[in-house]
């Protein structure tokens, strides 16, 4: 699967990322967290957005709207975090030991092909996942060339399809059910510089947090790059 450039997505919310990000993406099972959550995050991140298209891209109201959005991205990814450890609502198919395999199988699959897997974990009802999206160069060059790319490429679409459209056909089929497994959208951010290792460590240190393990050493659906556990990893993360 080649990653092409396009100038828009089609998804309600455009994912676009810088062209050498390293993402931090988080999805969840259908229905993790409770509807009447999500609705109301959903009226006020929308009524945010609104506000934002109606300034101009140089009034001073710009950057006070953009940064009530991202507060507001920052306070649900930190509710929702909250909501679906405590396992409040919705499926936990995560817990079965075929499901979760399958969903690392499916998450190594296109290593070294679509993107590079740094990390990731898998709990009960959702998956963090670190990878940088790799992009063929003759394309890469194609889009420099153009001048039309604000320094971004859409990638993401077609990564977390390849994860997710796969994994949900074939954990479906290995739980007897159809219908809805994974929620179709995922929060994702790039990692800004100096904040690697720290969202690393946060990835692996789900299940410590979670109180599923001591260590998160111990925890089967842990993944840590190699080269990234021989550079900073090795021991207990602090």
């Amino acid at each position: 699967m080649e990653l092409r450039y396009k100038s828009l997505t089609k998804r309600r919310r455009p994912h676009f990322q810088p062209l050498d990000a390293t993402l931090f993406v988080t999805f969840r099972l259908a229905d993790s967290i409770p509807k009447s959550t999500v609705r109301r995050y959903k009226a006020k991140r929308d009524w945010l957005r609104d506000q934002l298209r109606r300034c101009d891209d140089s009034s001073s109201q710009t950057t006070k709207w953009r940064a009530d959005i991202e507060k507001l991205y920052r306070e649900w990814f930190i509710k929702s975090e909250e909501i679906m450890h405590r396992h409040l609502v919705g499926p936990t198919w995560l817990r079965n030991d075929a499901i979760a395999d399958n969903v690392a199988e499916n998450l190594h699959r296109r290593d070294g092909d679509l993107y590079r897997l740094d990390a990731f974990s898998i709990m009960s009802n959702h998956v963090h996942t670190i990878f940088k999206p790799l992009v063929d160069e003759s394309v890469l060059q194609e889009i420099l060339r153009s001048g039309d790319y604000k320094d971004q490429i859409p990638a993401l679409a077609k990564i977390m399809q390849a994860i997710k459209g796969r994994s949900a056909r074939e954990c479906n089929l290995l739980l007897g059910r159809s219908g809805k497994f994974w929620e179709h959208e995922s929060f994702d951010r790039v990692i800004r510089v100096g904040k690697f290792e720290k969202t690393v460590r946060y990835v692996l240190n789900n299940p410590v947090t979670a109180n599923i393990v001591r260590r998160w050493q111990d925890y089967r659906w842990n993944y840590c790059r190699k080269e990234l556990l021989e550079r900073y990893l090795l021991g207990p993360l602090k």
